[in-house]
């Protein structure tokens, strides 16, 4: 208790994010103070599916055209890295010239760019030192798919299974605590999304902010990549599948993320 007084009278933020890559918690030292013109602005959009249509429309189309950069500068020349850039151009298109009625067809948009996005980066190279004694799984030397082995039928993201979805997921979550801390100093309500639906304790206007810096976490992850030899123990394979960063890499992912402007 006398930490986070400390950290209350310095005007510290605390986030404390579990191994799995999710938030447990984010404690503003200011506490939340909303801006009633910022939370009005909020439910006004909320509440009215045409602006969150045109909302969704435009904030999908800026993710999408910041994704090309970081194909560009850090997956190398492929067939499917052509197709990924080919989807982007052909979703940005979309989205700037045609008119939706509803949120599923820019979903729609957003999906089929995400996952030739991702598919692009099949085959990236995952260098090791050290595995003559600690041996890896033979799938950690490549990059494969986004979804994690582990969640069964269904795949998802959560609990990955590669080291670098566990980058990924980690990184991502350090980014939705920084967001979540500015604004709440910004005055917004962070549960009040527009794109995302608000559920009681959701970050939902944290996840719509996000979306717009997803491809700068992505080209620090992949710079990791690029210039890391990763070691076995900088990774923890649990029995289930499940794979997490070691507290060492964790600070240093965290810290890179926490870079980003």
């Amino acid at each position: 208790f006398d930490v986070l007084s400390w950290l209350s009278e310095q005007g510290v933020a605390l986030a404390r994010i579990k191994s799995s890559g999710d938030i447990a918690v984010v404690a503003s030292g200011a506490g939340y103070a909303g801006d009633r013109k910022k939370v009005e602005w909020q439910l006004d959009m909320r509440a009215d599916m045409s602006k969150r249509i045109t909302f969704a429309a435009d904030l999908i189309r800026r993710k999408i055209v910041s994704g090309i950069p970081t194909l560009e500068a850090h997956i190398p020349p492929s067939r499917l890295r052509d197709i990924a850039l080919a989807k982007a151009k052909a979703g940005i298109d979309r989205l700037d010239r045609e008119t939706f009625t509803d949120m599923n067809a820019i979903f729609a948009i957003e999906g089929e760019c995400a996952s030739a996005y991702f598919r692009s980066w099949q085959g990236l190279p995952v260098r090791w030192k050290g595995i003559t004694r600690r041996p890896i799984p033979q799938d950690w030397h490549a990059y494969g798919l986004r979804s994690s082995l582990v969640t069964g039928v269904k795949a998802e993201n959560r609990n990955a299974s590669h080291p670098v979805n566990a980058m990924l997921n980690y990184a991502y979550a350090v980014k939705l605590a920084k967001l979540q801390i500015e604004a709440i100093a910004d005055g917004y309500d962070p549960t009040i999304g527009i794109m995302h639906n608000s559920t009681r304790g959701s970050r939902a206007w944290v996840l719509d902010m996000i979306e717009l810096e997803r491809a700068a976490v992505d080209a620090i992850v992949l710079q990791f990549v690029h210039e890391k030899c990763f070691a076995p123990a900088d990774f923890i394979l649990r029995k289930d599948g499940c794979c997490r960063l070691s507290p060492q890499l964790a600070r240093l992912v965290a810290n890179s993320v926490s870079r980003i402007s």
